[in-house]
């Protein structure tokens, strides 16, 4: 039985929802679910911690960061478990991506926070300085498809930048974030710095209604996040979104193929697809459009499937299997539900899937699918290329394939993404900008940048009184 954990202790009110297992559809675990007096009881907790913690010096907050890590990294075991049972994802993906992020945020931003200078201006005899204080209480609401790596990548810049906050994990994946809780408790970090609450989509919608919840950090569909804006328009509150994406993918002629193949494979079918830096919506140059098609269909069914996060998303998927048959869509592999004579059979997979032949205008191409599956379409010309991944109203990532240097740079610098990848994929510095532009949300976090948005600026000034000498 999973509870929440307020206030520094562990919380076990409201109902209770099951989780299951996306390998075998099998429930493993019970969770209780926030009502309002729940929400409220995480709300008062954060706000009671808020000005001691906000008050605290940077550095001891750096070295809270430091220990958090530390907590992380003793429990490793612990969270893998946790990750895989809600999520089914690989073993390896998880030691080496999940959970190692989960510890490298923490650190990276202790010293980033640790390090980070104050601005100051001298004009004649006056001087301007600013400072910065935190945004209060902030609610973090968190995905079900990276849930502990990006849990982590918002807690960690929102504490040491001196906020309290109440996370809102997914209801398919509560168990890390539980498992976190508890290296929160044993760290000995002050009570009510950190609170979880568990719950639906209801929960999400308690917590960021709440008056007394300063800011609002949210990772997930483009649907929700404007549901959020609307909810905390009237109270103004500042918003940091990443949201949905249907990312492109430009393969020029003159790339090397081998790597542009290994490479969208990764980008299209990693985790199942479900990662928002996937792509979708492929754009290749007409002199290698057949090949790599062909390479990349192959290569799809050799993939391993990994299975979605739920029956309901499974279902979603399907329909969009579906929907690209009835546009008319060459399927030239997947399109199904795999077979493997075990317990995988009630899980929740489907094929990885390539199609083509479809308009852009198409539904299918329009719409995030958030599955293992691509569009492949031709080019003629770099200019149709860059307008063709340009046509959407996501505007997330997207990757290049070439080996012209010039290329390379003139067309990344022309696409209307958050994040471009040039012969490579999901390869991250955490000092730089990350966020989407159009649909694709609204904000930048990673680096300054997420210190920026978990604090504002007061800029203070002082005339300068010269005495006669």
């Amino acid at each position: 039985m999973l509870t929440h954990y307020i206030g520094g202790e562990p919380v076990g009110a409201g109902k209770t929802f099951p989780v299951h297992d996306p390998v075998t559809g099998a429930v493993i675990s019970q969770v209780h679910e926030a009502d309002p007096e729940v929400v409220d009881r995480a709300v008062r907790a954060a706000r009671e911690a808020a000005r001691d913690w906000a008050a605290m010096p940077v550095g001891e907050r750096a070295g809270w960061m430091r220990r958090l890590a530390a907590g992380i990294e003793a429990r490793f075991d612990d969270l893998v478990t946790a990750e895989i049972a809600d999520t089914g994802k690989p073993l390896d993906q998880t030691r080496t991506l999940d959970i190692p992020r989960g510890i490298a945020n923490f650190r990276a931003f202790a010293e980033i926070a640790a390090q980070r200078p104050d601005d100051a201006f001298h004009l004649s005899s006056v001087l301007s300085y600013t400072v910065r204080r935190p945004l209060g209480v902030v609610a973090v609401i968190v995905p079900w498809n990276l849930p502990f790596l990006l849990m982590t990548w918002k807690l960690a810049p929102a504490l040491v930048a001196g906020n309290t906050v109440v996370v809102k994990p997914s209801e398919h994946t509560p168990g890390s974030a539980a498992v976190f809780a508890e290296i929160c408790a044993d760290a000995g970090l002050p009570p009510g710095v950190v609170n979880i609450i568990f719950g639906y989509g209801s929960a999400g919608q308690l917590l960021v209604e709440h008056p007394w919840v300063d800011a609002v950090t949210f990772t997930g569909s483009t649907r929700t996040g404007t549901a959020i804006m609307r909810t905390v328009a009237e109270r103004v509150k500042p918003v940091s979104f990443e949201l949905g994406g249907k990312n492109a993918g430009l393969v020029f002629e003159d790339c090397d193929l081998d790597r542009a193949i290994d490479g969208t494979v990764k980008s299209v079918f990693t985790n199942g697809g479900q990662v928002c830096l996937c792509t979708e919506r492929l754009y290749v140059e007409r002199p290698i459009f057949e090949e790599f098609c062909a390479r990349l269909a192959s290569r799809a069914q050799e993939i391993e499937p990994q299975p979605m996060i739920s029956q309901e998303h499974r279902e979603k998927v399907l329909s969009y299997y579906s929907l690209a048959r009835s546009e008319g869509a060459k399927v030239l592999t997947g399109g199904g539900v795999p077979t493997f004579g075990d317990p995988r059979d009630t899980g929740y997979f489907v094929e990885p899937t390539v199609v083509t032949g479809l308009s852009e205008w198409s539904r299918f191409n329009r719409e995030e699918i958030f599955g293992p599956v691509c569009h492949v379409a031709p080019f003629d010309s770099e200019a149709e290329a860059i307008d063709l991944a340009n046509g959407s109203e996501y505007g997330l990532a997207a990757t290049l394939w070439t080996t012209s240097l010039d290329r390379a740079h003139r067309v990344a610098q022309r696409l209307e993404a958050g994040l471009v990848w040039v012969n490579t994929w999901y390869l991250r510095d955490l000092r730089t900008p990350f966020g989407g532009v159009k649909l694709s949300g609204i904000g930048r976090e990673g680096g300054i940048q997420s210190l920026d948005f978990y604090s504002e600026p007061t800029t203070i000034t002082i005339k300068l009184e010269h005495p006669d000498v």
